[in-house]
């Protein structure tokens, strides 16, 4: 009796997972359904230029995307979408949501721009709308843009077709700043998806999966405080927490000589006393920490807390620190990764015109690139990183850690531009990201489509999570439970350079492009014959 119940149980097991495993439809009916995507994308292609030029003129920096978090989830709103707003305690940070049921896929995208980075578009040379002010120079405008546009089109069908799924849609807040997923993560935004496909601009179609090569890194500022004094009449009874700083930064530029090629690190002075005359009492350094694993992140942090204490002794201060953001190294998965790619083999590069290409090489000549051959036509055919000295950093990789995920890169930029720079401005309100997004957004819908219509896919996904990526290694949050999002970062920026910058906003009722709006003709290059600007 005991063996037949046993056998009964396991044959139930296997005929739930069978049926779990089901596909919902023929291979003809989803073919059928691939082609209408692709067919309802492209016809929203006007409605996804206007969302990315909408977004580009805002320009918003980290933890102020006030503009563009309210443009956006009005949109959401309007079509259906249920908003929850200032999650994780972050004002601009929402999560949307529709549907039912499983499997509950996140979309995500970041939305926050660059420091000094304000461009016109469509312009081959350095060409601000507003001298100093931030722009989108790394081209955080278009992800949502291409999100929206490919949810609202599975959207239709799940609703025709009767599908069983949630979508959910949420920004990547700060994400210059490292600044929010962590917490998204810690405070429970992620528990119980399945899935997630985050877009990021780049200039081919790409995805990858495993080790990304990318570093990741804690954010950490060191503030000093020391005895204030006249500096010229009594400067003995002042104690410097400027020399604090800057006896910090000499002991880590020795300390880097005796790090691992791998490591990245860099800092900004961020308050170096009031005036000349007055001894600092208070000073405050900005570090980035960066390697290639968890171990080695925290060891850095370690070496800079101590060169800090150092030098306070040095100095007769006293030191502090306070984390600011904070991310991992990232792993993607191989199942969703190759489904994906299978996505953009079919969909392929956009068709750049002569005008693309004709901004693209000005671009790379004007800057001196190493390439100069204009826009790639060729999808990125590689999906594994062989081997990396480290470099950037993401913080979805946090969410990679909690959750199957994967990167899809979208060819809305230029090849060989420096990257965070005014220049990785100049296409991203422009008809090459425009038809980036286009592409982009026909690839993530497909590959949403493929993952609700087998389940074998997540599950596949789940499969190489526990028994690949989290096999040996085990996710530590950078951050502690005590930690809150720095929320007040460039308030004081955009308070100074938002009143200008909104004489700027896109009109969407009066133009048909931000080009027309600024009167901009595509593509504006120098003058080859004299050098001089038209």
């Amino acid at each position: 009796m005991k063996n037949l119940v046993s056998l009964l149980a396991f044959l139930l097991t296997c005929f739930v997972t069978l049926k779990a495993q089901k596909k919902l439809f023929t291979p003809e009916k989803l073919e059928s359904l691939k082609k209408e995507i692709i067919a309802e994308v492209e016809k929203r292609h006007d409605q996804s230029a206007q969302m990315n030029d909408m977004i580009f003129s805002f320009a918003e920096l980290g933890f102020q995307e006030w503009e563009t978090s309210k443009y956006l989830t009005n949109i959401l709103e309007k079509e259906g979408f249920t908003v929850e707003k200032n999650i994780s305690g972050i004002p601009t940070a929402w999560i949307a949501r529709w549907g039912s049921g499983k499997p509950v896929i996140a979309i995500g995208s970041d939305v926050d721009c660059i420091p000094k980075a304000s461009q016109k578009p469509g312009v081959a040379y350095h060409d601000p709308i507003i001298e100093g002010a931030p722009g989108h120079g790394e081209g955080h405008n278009s992800g949502q843009a291409l999100n929206i546009t490919a949810i609202l089109v599975l959207k239709k069908i799940m609703e025709r077709e009767k599908i069983s799924g949630t979508l959910m849609i949420w920004p990547g807040i700060a994400e210059e700043l490292v600044g929010a997923k962590a917490y998204y993560v810690r405070d429970g935004f992620f528990k119980n998806v399945d899935a997630c496909i985050f877009t990021h601009v780049n200039n081919q179609l790409s995805v990858k999966y495993g080790d990304n090569g990318g570093n990741g890194l804690v954010s950490v500022k060191f503030h000093f405080e020391g005895e204030a004094a006249h500096a010229a009449m009594n400067p003995w009874r002042g104690k410097s927490a400027l020399d604090g700083v800057e006896l910090m930064n000499i002991g880590w530029n020795y300390k880097r000589e005796h790090l691992l090629p791998t490591q990245r690190s860099h800092y900004v002075v961020i308050n170096g006393g009031d005036q000349p005359n007055v001894v600092p009492s208070k000073a405050s350094v900005w570090y980035y920490f960066r390697e290639r694993t968890y171990p080695r992140i925290k060891e850095l942090f370690e070496a800079g807390k101590r060169i800090a204490e150092g030098a306070a002794l040095m100095t007769d201060t006293k030191v502090s620190w306070e984390v600011v953001g904070c991310a991992w190294p990232g792993h993607f998965s191989k199942p969703i990764a190759e489904v994906t790619y299978d996505n953009i083999k079919r969909v392929g590069m956009p068709t750049w015109s002569d005008a693309d290409q004709t901004l693209a090489k000005a671009l790379q000549k004007e800057l001196g690139s190493p390439q100069q051959d204009g826009l790639s036509s060729k999808i990125d055919s590689s999906l594994e990183v062989r081997s990396s000295m480290g470099g950037g950093s993401d913080d979805i990789a946090d969410i990679s850690w909690s959750l199957p995920t994967i990167v899809l890169g979208y060819p809305s930029n230029i090849p060989s531009l420096p990257g965070h720079h005014w220049a990785n401005a100049v296409s991203m309100a422009t008809p090459i990201a425009h038809k980036g997004i286009t592409v982009g957004a026909k690839v993530e819908a497909l590959t949403i489509l493929d993952m609700l219509n087998d389940p074998k896919i997540i599950e596949d996904a789940w499969t190489y999570y526990k028994t690949e990526q989290t096999k040996d290694t085990k996710y530590e949050p950078l951050i502690a439970p005590t930690d809150k999002p720095a929320i007040t970062i460039n308030t004081d920026v955009m308070a100074k350079f938002r009143p200008d910058m909104k004489k700027y906003y896109y009109d969407p009722t009066k133009y048909k492009s931000y080009l027309e709006q600024l009167g901009i003709k595509y593509p504006t290059v120098k003058n080859t014959e004299g050098g001089k600007k038209p």
